[in-house]
């Protein structure tokens, strides 16, 4: 969730900002700080080029939490979480991934310790995570499953 809050605070934007919104904010910073702008001037090329590192990765994250993002993949993503197992998860401040079998993985944010320890602790993680982890947290897709 952090990661979240500070990718909006990086690009000036609201947790309801609109796709088209973003992509128009996006691209005009990526005008102003374009490395190429700054060739007479390596430091001022070298901080712009950080900078848009920066903006590149808020962007993206940005996009791939998006109301608009997942409505596009709701079918693929009900998929995944009703017929596919967890073959694999990590948990770091805040942010669970969960890696299933058919290849895909999806990083859930905010999720708390406690509710990270009843997952970890649980007889049935999948039937978990269904019931208290998909649908409960802002997700991301981070890998594609493997196609056939």
């Amino acid at each position: 969730m952090k990661k979240i809050i500070e990718s909006r605070k990086l690009l000036g934007v609201d947790k309801d900002v609109e796709l088209r919104e973003l992509k128009s904010l996006y691209r005009n910073l990526m005008k102003d700080w374009h490395p190429d702008k700054f060739n007479d001037n390596h430091e001022a090329k070298l901080e712009a080029e950080e900078k848009s590192k920066a903006f590149i990765e808020a962007y993206h994250l940005l996009v791939s939490v998006a109301p608009e993002t997942h409505a596009q993949q709701a079918e693929q993503y009900t998929e995944v979480i009703t017929s596919s197992r967890i073959v694999d998860f990590l948990y770091k401040s805040q942010t669970l991934q969960v890696n299933f079998a058919d290849g895909s993985s999806y990083e859930y944010f905010g999720i708390p310790h406690a509710t990270y320890n009843k997952f970890l602790n649980s007889d049935t993680p999948d039937r978990f995570a269904r019931r208290h982890i998909y649908h409960s947290y802002i997700y991301r897709k981070v890998s594609k499953a493997m196609e056939s």
